[in-house]
């Protein structure tokens, strides 16, 4: 079967107003890339290693695709993720990719298929759509194009038009990567990294007491002064700024927060150390943390990204046997009102303040995030996210949102991507959106053709560079 990608995908069936949306596109989709949340490896632009092959490239390393192989009967070792349990085995890649190649069929419809199918036709030219008979020689094809010099990763870098990319990273990393990249006269682009704390905020979570140590060590203050924690990490935030960090992430299950007392902050950050607080206490201290991060955050000047509402590693063995992030991470219900209130009392007006809420919940879009955003100056609205980044999704994340915040409250469009090869088709999926959904606004009367040409720009570039100070 062919392959094709229709030059007018994911806008609107009806000719007039697909006419107005074309038109919105084409104004955008030659703008650069602007990336500021994402899970790229710096160091693959550091050393300009070439992509190995299919299996490396398209399932190892994303959940997206593996999930569902999984959930069709293939064991995740036979679709390139090694098996600890099994001493490392995994399908030689070539097998991997057959599988996938089988199963293809099941991604119709899905974000996965949709990006997968954009990537193959426009980057690698596949006019086929794969099957268990083109399997090998498609194997073969992307293979000798990954050995391409077009095809190493700076080249793709400069050949996607990105203009800024964020990484993310463990507050004590030495950002060795970022300051080679930061230092090369022959790297074009900014490559940023972005603090993520949360095993270092969580009590809960495994080797927080380490952490907690190592911070301790690096700033010379004793390890259980919560007072010496704090400032620790107000240190390794100065640490990401000097190296050109705009923002901190925080994955939390829930968004709560809570202003302590230093006493009682203290007795809390020793019962967890000594590994006698309760589970309720332990909740406490992290949602005390999040509120500290939000303190240093108007402080510094580091955006405050917030992506919750994920139950990880939901299946124990499978976490046990291939680790995280390998497809059962799990959406639940999460509120923001409530649980962000004491944050947002203390610090919801602070001049400067930027808080970035995200959701894998969409019924929060409309009955909280936006109404948020409609108040405070603060916040911000994530784009669709994880769950959330599929073409109808978006289109109903836009319509849940506009109405109460408009379209300047939005973050402009996130990525959240490992896999590198699919950024330009994701930023490309949100442009297409943008252009149907505003296109619609356009016929039926409610925006004017300039206000719509305007704010797909805004949308697109603008948006994300004020949101997140670039």
């Amino acid at each position: 079967m062919t392959l094709q990608n229709d030059p007018d995908r994911l806008l609107p069936a009806d000719p007039g107003t697909r006419d107005v949306a074309r038109e919105l596109y084409r104004s955008v989709a030659e703008l650069p890339i602007i990336s500021p949340h994402g899970h790229v490896d710096p160091a693959i632009l550091v050393d300009d290693t070439p992509f190995t092959d299919a299996t490396q490239l398209f399932l190892r390393h994303d959940h997206y695709v593996t999930r569902l192989l999984h959930a069709s009967g293939h064991a995740l070792a036979e679709v390139g993720v090694p098996d600890a349990a099994d001493g490392g085995a995994v399908a030689a890649p070539r097998d991997a990719w057959r599988r996938f190649c089988e199963e293809w069929p099941r991604f119709a419809g899905t974000a996965s298929g949709y990006w997968l199918s954009t990537i193959l036709s426009e980057q690698f030219g596949v006019t086929e759509q794969p099957d268990a008979a083109n399997a090998d020689r498609l194997f073969t094809t992307i293979e000798d194009a990954l050995q391409q010099p077009a095809f190493r990763p700076r080249a793709l870098f400069d050949r996607f038009r990105i203009e800024v990319l964020a990484t993310t990273d463990d507050p004590m990393d030495d950002l060795a990567a970022h300051a080679a990249l930061a230092a090369d006269p022959g790297f074009r682009g900014r490559v940023l990294p972005t603090f993520r704390p949360d095993a270092y905020l969580d009590p809960s979570k495994p080797g927080w007491s380490e952490r907690v140590a190592a911070l301790a060590a690096w700033n010379g203050t004793p390890e259980g002064s919560h007072r010496g924690y704090l400032e620790a990490l107000a240190g390794r935030r100065r640490h990401f700024i000097e190296h050109g960090a705009v923002s901190a992430d925080h994955g939390v299950l829930e968004p709560r927060t809570a202003e302590l007392d230093a006493s009682e902050a203290q007795a809390l950050f020793d019962r967890a150390l000594s590994g006698t607080a309760d589970a309720a206490e332990l909740e406490r201290f992290a949602a005390h943390m999040l509120f500290e991060s939000a303190r240093m955050s108007v402080e510094d000047g580091l955006v405050m990204t917030v992506h919750p509402g994920v139950f990880r590693d939901h299946h124990s063995a499978t976490r046990g046997r291939f680790g995280p992030d390998t497809g059962h991470d799990l959406p639940v219900r999460t509120d923001y009102v409530q649980p962000l209130r004491p944050l947002l009392e203390r610090f919801g007006t602070a001049p400067g303040f930027h808080l970035v809420l995200f959701s894998v919940d969409e019924t929060s879009y409309s009955r909280e995030i936006a109404p948020l955003a409609g108040f405070y100056p603060s916040v911000f609205i994530g784009a669709p996210w994880w769950f959330l980044d599929a073409p109808d999704a978006v289109l109903r994340f836009r319509a849940a949102v506009t109405e109460t915040a408009g379209f300047s409250r939005g973050s402009g469009f996130i990525d959240d991507t490992r896999a590198f090869l699919s950024i330009p088709a994701r930023h490309d999926m949100s442009r297409r959106l943008d252009a149907a959904f505003l296109a619609r606004l356009v016929r039926e009367g409610r925006v004017d053709q300039v206000t719509a040409e305007r704010t797909i720009v805004d949308l697109v570039v603008d948006q994300p560079r004020r949101v997140f100070k670039l």
